[in-house]
């Protein structure tokens, strides 16, 4: 009896499951129809805001970008599809500087993951939604981003320049203020030379009458030979 039991149960929803996918069927019948005008109105349909088509680098009004070649989007990409050509230039403040020189992108192998949008720390990234891309080779999606010249750096302002003056002639200052105290701790130092020059002389007193006082040509020889080893220290420390 339980198989039996089992089965119209069975049965029984099977036919409660087909019923509401035929009231979902009967309801598609009787409902509007949607129809796509594309590509006629692809100048006003309206995107969702997370669909993503190609990465682009913003510019402002005037020209400019934000992508200051940190290289956080090439390091966070999962499949190499970022890679930017980068240079070093001067400053007008004699600093160096690394600038973004061509920024690559290859659309062939993107997977708009979306990360190097989210981890660049200037916002200079983002995701349109010109989904026509296609193309007949895939060399022509690899894409050069940074469209527009690169423009040089720019020119100091009047105020910058008094600025920067300020600083180096303060710098000069210092510099010079450091040598002349160090000039003037190296003057200091020979102030103890007189009192080991009056030792010397003291030496040289006491040596010379030590040769007169002599008795005997060993006792004067030997008193000679300390007196002339004491004058030859004194020259050598340029006291004589």
């Amino acid at each position: 009896m339980g198989s039996v039991s089992e089965y119209f149960k069975s049965l029984g929803a099977g036919v409660v499951s087909l019923v509401k996918g035929l009231q979902v069927t009967g309801s598609e019948l009787v409902k509007g129809k949607i129809t796509e005008y594309y590509p006629e109105d692809r100048n006003t349909y309206k995107w969702p805001e997370r669909f993503r088509a190609i990465l682009t680098l913003v510019y402002d009004k005037d020209g400019n970008h934000k992508c200051i070649a940190c290289g956080t989007c090439e390091r966070v990409c999962p499949n190499g599809t970022i890679h930017l050509d980068t240079k070093m230039v001067e400053t007008w403040d004699g600093k160096k500087k690394k600038k973004l020189d061509k920024y690559f992108y290859d659309l062939g192998t993107c997977t708009f993951c979306d990360l190097c949008v989210t981890n660049c720390p200037t916002d200079a990234l983002a995701f349109s939604n010109d989904f026509e891309q296609a193309v007949f080779t895939r060399e022509k999606l690899l894409k050069k981003l940074n469209y527009l010249p690169e423009k040089e750096e720019p020119k100091p302002t009047p105020e910058q320049i008094a600025k920067l003056q300020a600083e180096k002639e303060a710098k000069i200052a210092a510099a010079k203020a450091a040598a002349a105290a160090k000039a003037a701790a190296a003057g200091a130092a020979p102030a103890a030379a007189p009192a080991v020059n009056d030792k010397l002389a003291a030496a040289i007193e006491k040596a010379k009458q030590a040769v007169a006082d002599a008795a005997t040509p060993e006792e004067k020889a030997a008193a000679q030979a300390k007196l002339d080893k004491i004058e030859a220290a004194l020259k050598a420390k340029g006291a004589m």
